[in-house]
């Protein structure tokens, strides 16, 4: 499947200035907005998001309003509102389109994505919780790691709410198309606005499967030792910043980069601008796995069309027999027990 090399990034294509006669209007939150993700996400959907957002609700248990003044005197025709602590959560929710969540903690030199789970697991419950209540056809957009975990844990809170809807519910991956794009096209000497990764699978470790197979041009080629160079460096590309922030944090900047990308591409489909395509980790039945990161089409109601992954190597169809699809079911597993 061909996809245009502007995929990724394509959210943020739009001029930045804002007309304030657009005739459609919509509000999207940002849950962990005083977070080291949360405050550079927040910015760039301020200065950067499409014409249909109008308000961006700012929510963290502390800091917020700080933030949220910051934020506001930014010369762009988003109206910013700050909301700090459970008794505000609602109304930072009620009326949203589109909601991010970035909030829990980061990684430390040593940690796995998963050793986040004790602690994270319990935040995204809580604020999923919130959104069934407050704006349960929001798209649900999560960030918060475990990913392979955290959207199981979603979707059934969600159930226990009578509001399911499998299409709103997504895990952003798009760091791991991001940074794939980045690293394949600086091995092979191009500009990253030419080259197209699609990565597939989940957003951790071995399960973040990119398809050197498929890369976008076609005339790119890979030997054996490329393939699994460059696979090791995108699945541990997080790792490799943990360890340089040493012990000041994770992946910030590029994830709110990402972040902010799929969250105004969300926002585009939900206000019915556009129909964009995006690798997003969603349940699905057309995958290895319950839950899996692939390439849709969202609509005004999350994914309109799942789309096929295409035709996968043998070392691909090998890494997702033996990596990817038994660590993202103990992934999911352990989400849904989490709630049960």
């Amino acid at each position: 499947m061909a996809l245009s090399g502007r995929m990724v990034r394509g959210a943020f294509g739009l001029s930045r200035g804002f007309s304030t006669s657009a005739s459609k209007s919509s509000k999207a939150a940002v849950l962990g907005a005083a977070g080291g993700i949360g405050q550079p996400l927040s910015l760039l959907m301020k200065v950067n998001a499409p014409q249909c957002l109008t308000h961006l609700s700012l929510y963290d248990i502390v800091a917020t309003p700080g933030v949220g003044a910051d934020l506001s005197h930014i010369d762009t025709g988003v109206e910013v509102s700050a909301h700090v602590g459970a008794d505000q959560l609602g109304d930072a929710l009620t009326g949203c389109k589109v909601v991010v969540i970035p909030a829990g903690v980061p990684r430390k030199p040593g940690m796995t994505r998963d050793d986040l789970f004790n602690t994270n697991a319990g935040i995204v419950r809580d604020l999923a919780t919130a959104a069934a209540k407050h704006c349960p056809e929001a798209l649900l957009c999560i960030i918060t790691n475990p990913v392979n975990s955290m959207v199981p844990i979603a979707s059934e809170v969600y159930k226990k709410a009578g509001v399911y809807d499998q299409r709103r519910i997504f895990g952003v991956t798009t760091l791991d198309l991001v940074r794939a794009r980045t690293f394949v096209s600086a091995a092979k000497g191009l500009s990253p606005d030419q080259v197209v990764v699609p990565v597939v699978g989940g957003h951790a470790g071995e399960t973040i499967l990119p398809l050197l197979s498929q890369v976008s041009p076609s005339f790119l080629k890979f030997s054996d030792e490329e393939v699994l160079k460059l696979t090791d460096r995108i699945q541990n590309a997080g790792t490799e910043v943990v360890n340089a922030k040493a012990g000041a944090g994770s992946a910030t900047l590029s994830m709110a980069f990402a972040g902010a990308s799929f969250a105004c591409n969300a926002l585009n489909a939900a206000m019915g601008v556009s129909n964009p395509i995006v690798y997003t980790y969603i349940r699905t039945e057309s995958a290895p796995t319950p839950y899996f990161a692939v390439p849709v089409k969202l609509g005004k109601n999350g994914v309109e069309e799942v789309m096929s992954m295409g035709p996968l190597s043998a070392y691909e169809r090998e890494s997702i027999t033996k990596n990817v699809a038994p660590q993202l079911k103990a992934s999911i597993s352990k989400g849904e027990k989490f709630v049960a």
